[in-house]
């Protein structure tokens, strides 16, 4: 389960850079900027390894 949310974070900072960098997608991207960051703190606090 840990891994699959590591996953998901790491997509939704690639969705960002995406779409901060090519398309005008408004406030929804950079929500789940913040929800990436939030996952990979959490992650990071619970001292586990990353992989």
């Amino acid at each position: 389960m840990g891994s699959l949310l590591y996953l998901i974070a790491v997509i939704l900072v690639i969705a960002w850079a995406v779409g901060f960098f090519a398309y005008s997608a408004g406030g929804i991207i950079h929500i789940l900027l913040i929800i990436a960051l939030i996952a990979v703190i959490l992650r990071i606090i619970q001292g586990r390894r990353i992989l």
